[in-house]
């Protein structure tokens, strides 16, 4: 932490008393570690601190999922990248626009369920389908062992992780108002730090293609401005709430409710109607005639 906070390099002899040392993490607490992990996080570069405890054998220790990254497989000639490193490089880029801390430790966790996902499919090489999905279920396991705060910051964590893939996908397609408003619902509060992750996830030495990525987050950016100057909140919330569905249809609260709230969401989401009274109001009369409901 020292050497990160103040940029100083550390002894040849005293690194290698680290390494055969390592093991003595284990006596100090684990309230102690993520202190001093979090102050590495607060420092403008935060992976000359990550590289070190790599280098010196702690990291496997402290954090095993995040030091499981560190490895490049090569098979028929393909081989992928190296996540550590380029986890490094995405909490750097984050570190450069916020100083928010939990922003940082979603940086560093973003790529986690990559070692779980990995899979090689001879058509197109290493593939890590859902490892956005994987990694954030890891989240609250990793973080109350690191006695890391299982709040809402975890929440938070976790949230930008199983998301962060989302604009990215986005990105790569042409942007929809459905997409961004669907992506803006799950988001909610966050989606300006979402965005700030993905941005700086943007890691390719490909410089054609970073500029393509760049530019297309742009647009995302300007869909996202645009969705909130028109009262996204209001257009999220259909204008036929769940009180409605209950005294139309004589029920107390109950799944039936929910999925119909939700059907009637999905579709205010997808653009597929205007959120006005009468064509929701045909929609729900619809959809409840085929789950067996009637008006009462």
């Amino acid at each position: 932490r020292f050497s990160a906070q103040l940029r100083f390099y550390i002894d040849d002899e005293t690194f290698e008393a680290l390494g055969r040392n390592a093991e003595r993490i284990k006596i100090v607490s684990g309230e102690r570690i993520a202190d001093e992990l979090n102050k590495i996080m607060r420092t403008p570069q935060p992976s000359r601190g990550f590289v070190e405890l790599q280098r010196c054998g702690l990291l496997q220790l402290i954090i095993p999922e995040l030091s499981a990254l560190d490895v490049v497989e090569t098979r028929n000639g393909r081989a992928h990248k190296n996540n550590f490193y380029h986890t490094l490089e995405v909490v750097d880029n984050v570190a450069k626009h916020s100083d928010n801390l939990w922003l940082r430790w979603a940086a560093l966790f973003h790529d986690i369920g990559k070692p779980k996902s990995k899979r090689w499919e001879p058509a197109i090489g290493w593939t890590f389908h859902n490892h956005n999905y994987l990694g954030a279920k890891m989240i609250p396991g990793i973080f109350r062992r690191m006695k890391l705060p299982m709040d809402a910051k975890m929440k938070y964590v976790e949230k930008l992780v199983d998301l962060h893939m989302r604009p990215i996908a986005i990105a790569d397609d042409e942007v929809t108002d459905s997409a961004v408003r669907r992506l803006m619902n799950d988001a909610g509060d966050d989606i300006d730090d979402l965005m700030t992750l993905c941005e700086a996830d943007i890691t390719s030495k490909n410089e054609v293609r970073k500029k393509q990525f760049a530019e297309n987050f742009r647009m995302v950016r300007v869909k996202l401005a645009d969705l909130k100057e028109r009262d996204y909140k209001r257009l999220l919330q259909p204008v036929i709430d769940g009180n409605e569905i209950m005294q139309m249809f004589n029920m107390q609260p109950c799944r039936e409710v929910g999925l119909l709230k939700q059907y009637l969401k999905d579709a205010v989401l997808d653009n597929r109607v205007p959120n006005e009274r009468e064509p929701l109001m045909q929609l729900l009369v619809e959809k409840a005639k085929e789950m067996g409901l009637s008006i009462s």
